[in-house]
């Protein structure tokens, strides 16, 4: 009988469908490792499947966490450029099918084909987690392994903001959802050279607002109940934003996101939402807004990524909010589904 590891289980469509449950240490191919996960962020998509709301397919049972960081404990014949005690993060594309022609333009992220950790097959929330070589990138000692699990949605930030969006020095900007991804597309947008910084949500997102502020935002809109059409006519020119990054995913903020927009601007959208959209493209057309998505990430962004959070560049502590045991999963999925914290990170081992 093969050796039995405490995993965090996706095990059913049905909301609260998670538990801990024992499952087998997974067996490595030839081309793979097995990881010793240190550290698992939750992320808003292991939320989603935890209230039964995803808008992808999952093949349950799965064990979840794609965003982790952790040691090389064992590798396989074919391995050549890791070893056993090597400190690592993985990249999420757990799947691809290698000769696609996305793959093949370094767009693996995008192959229809892709399975994901945590959802696609099972992921990190667990002590060991078998990885592709491919998947791997190795980390300087200096980065802890608690941010070092933030790789993953920085690189997201990265694509949405860094990549597919057209900032310039002196810019003005807009992210709507004060989630972990919109707070890290904040911190990518002053990066990029925003001229001004603005970061909008509602009333319950007051706290995560105010990490914004520390992040460099120059304007928080939201906490207050402040109407933010009102102020967008009174800023500047009055026309609107340059880049509006829609990080919330629902359609109502797709909305705000085209009507803030300054005509010829760009919105980038990197927020998922399954609901339709109830209203009119028509101002995508009258103020020929470019309307960009951003999906995941690949190995040149993961590179540049840990560059950043190697050398301060990148500063996500005031992101990262709890630490915990894999025992204590519910309690920080519920302080993040409530907004109480905005990220939290699992220990596992």
């Amino acid at each position: 009988m093969s050796e039995k590891m405490q995993a965090l289980v996706n095990f059913a469509s049905e909301p609260h469908s998670v538990e801990l449950r024992d499952v087998p240490i997974p067996e490595i191919g030839e081309e793979d490792v097995l990881l010793s996960v240190q550290a698992v962020g939750i992320c808003g998509s292991d939320l989603h499947q935890y209230m039964g709301k995803q808008s992808w397919k999952v093949n349950y049972p799965v064990v979840l966490g794609h965003e982790f960081s952790g040691v090389v404990t064992k590798r396989g014949r074919k391995v050549r450029k890791f070893a056993e005690g090597d400190r690592v993060v993985s990249e999420t594309a757990a799947v691809i099918d290698t000769t696609s022609p996305f793959s093949r333009q370094g767009l693996y992220n995008l192959d229809p084909n892709r399975l994901g950790f945590g959802y696609g097959v099972n992921g990190a929330m667990t002590r060991f987690v078998k990885v592709p070589e491919r998947c791997l990138h190795a980390i300087p000692a200096s980065l802890a392994f608690d941010k070092a699990a933030l790789t993953e949605p920085c690189c997201v930030a990265y694509n949405a903001v860094c990549v597919h969006s057209r900032i310039r020095p002196g810019d003005t900007v807009a992210v709507i959802g004060p989630g972990t991804i919109g707070l890290l597309c904040a911190l990518m947008a002053r990066l990029s050279g925003a001229g001004h910084l603005a970061v909008i949500g509602v009333p319950a997102d007051a706290g995560r607002l105010e990490i914004a502020r520390k992040l460099g935002a120059d304007t928080i809109l939201g906490a207050q109940g402040e109407n933010v059409h009102e102020w967008v006519k009174a800023f500047g020119d009055g026309y609107g934003f340059d880049v509006v990054v829609d990080a919330a995913g629902v359609s109502a903020t797709l909305k705000l996101a085209l009507e803030i927009v300054r005509p010829a601007g760009q919105v980038s959208k990197v927020g998922w939402g399954p609901q339709p959209l109830n209203f009119s493209l028509d101002l995508l057309v009258a103020k020929a807004v470019t309307l960009q998505g951003s999906f995941s990430h690949n190995w040149p962004i993961w590179e540049k990524v840990i560059s950043l959070l190697a050398s301060g560049r990148l500063n996500v502590d005031p992101v990262l909010n709890r630490v915990a045991p894999l025992a204590q999963w519910h309690e920080l999925f519920e302080e993040m589904h409530s907004g109480r914290i905005v990220k939290g990170v699992l220990h596992p081992s």
